[in-house]
């Protein structure tokens, strides 16, 4: 069976790949990417979050989280290459390798980022909001919810349409297995 390919399955791990590299290296490279820091003219969209009052992002991405050396910051860029690394693995696989296991790993890079894009807004509900609730709604949706949204939706529609692939392929090679069984039995 050959591999389904979505073009806008494609064009999301591709055109995002760039976006969470660009992200990984913001994180790994604090305090140089920071404001002040030599490389900061390369993130330099980052001091909105710097600068915003946005508590979460300041803790997540900003000298809070430095200084205090929680991990959590790197820890989730370092999931961030792993989904990445999948997200470019199943772009070859499906449209080079024309592997029909493409599809799973598509589905579980999804999984991933969905999980982990969840996982923040858990954290922030479960806390009562400690991180974000003392910004204004505009702040919040335009640098919070609208950025982390996105992670929310295009993962979730990937999952389901990949899901329905997968569930596809098992129903084509049960009844594949099935009528090869029923052939040797007469």
């Amino acid at each position: 069976m050959a591999v389904k390919t979505y073009t806008w399955i494609s064009l999301w791990f591709l055109l995002t790949t760039p976006v969470i590299l660009w992200d990984v290296g913001y994180c790994f490279m604090r305090p140089r990417s920071m404001i002040g820091g030599d490389l900061h003219w390369i993130w330099e969209p980052y001091g909105i979050y710097q600068n915003v009052g946005l508590s979460d992002c300041c803790i997540l991405y900003g000298i809070p989280a430095l200084e205090e050396v929680t991990g959590f910051t790197n820890a989730q860029s370092f999931m961030n290459v792993v989904e990445t690394i999948l997200n470019v693995v199943y772009l070859y696989l499906a449209h080079v390798s024309s592997w029909p296991a493409a599809t799973l790993i598509g589905f579980g890079s999804a999984s991933l980022t969905l999980s982990k894009t969840m996982l923040y807004w858990a954290q922030e509900y479960f806390c009562g909001y400690c991180a974000t609730g003392q910004n204004d709604l505009r702040t919040l949706v335009v640098y919070w919810i609208i950025p982390n949204g996105l992670w929310l939706l295009f993962p979730s529609l990937i999952i389901y349409t990949l899901g329905k692939d997968l569930c596809a392929q098992l129903v084509f090679a049960d009844r594949a297995a099935t009528a090869l069984v029923k052939g040797k039995k007469q």
